[in-house]
């Protein structure tokens, strides 16, 4: 293991089934099509010694506090989307957390807003991340154009994340490389030394 990963952790963004599935009450069309893609990343990471950190969206039943714009969606004898303790909330087929892994939940795109992500990641000596996940114009986005603005180095595994579009998917990395964030591919980022 290279000394500098342990400095580094991987997010896993939002793999879950509401997200990801056919079924899925907010479904990302490009998501099912990176999920070997993170399967693999999360691999690599393991392999490497990096931190892997859950990223994952969970609501109250009721909604109360899913952003205003999505409350409708929550009601009384319904489950909305990513409802806590409903299978639209668990991690997509083939993704699984691991002891000694990191699991935070958000309620936002940011996986930064309200939580205590910046803090954890201090204290155990990140200074550098990994992301992959769904979707790109929001939580990916959010997520990393925070950990920019926190001095974080940051790499998006551009062929393990995904939008509802490719164009939409493209565009968004294309502002993400222009505030110095590094974009290569799975295949490149697994090859390379750090």
């Amino acid at each position: 293991m290279e000394e500098n990963w342990n400095h580094t952790a991987l997010l896993v963004i939002d793999m879950q089934n509401d997200f990801i599935k056919e079924e899925g009450l907010m479904r990302v069309d490009g998501g099912k099509a990176i999920v070997p893609n993170v399967v693999e990343s999360v691999e690599v990471a393991r392999s490497r010694g990096i931190l892997v950190v859950w990223v994952v969206r969970e609501h109250d039943p009721l909604g109360r506090d899913a952003e205003l714009f999505r409350r409708h969606l929550y009601s009384p004898g319904k489950v909305g989307p990513t409802s806590k303790g409903s299978a639209g909330a668990d991690l997509v087929d083939g993704l699984f957390i691991k002891e000694g892994e990191y699991k935070l939940v958000k309620t936002r795109f940011s996986a930064f807003f309200n939580t205590h992500l910046h803090s954890f990641l201090q204290g155990v000596g990140i200074k550098s991340l990994v992301v992959v996940g769904v979707q790109t114009p929001n939580c990916i986005r959010q997520t990393v154009f925070d950990a920019v603005a926190l001095d974080y180095a940051v790499t998006v595994l551009v062929d393990a994340t995904a939008a509802a579009t490719p164009e939409i998917h493209l565009a968004n990395i294309k502002d993400m490389r222009n505030v110095g964030v590094s974009t290569p591919a799975l295949h490149d980022w697994s090859k390379s030394d750090a």
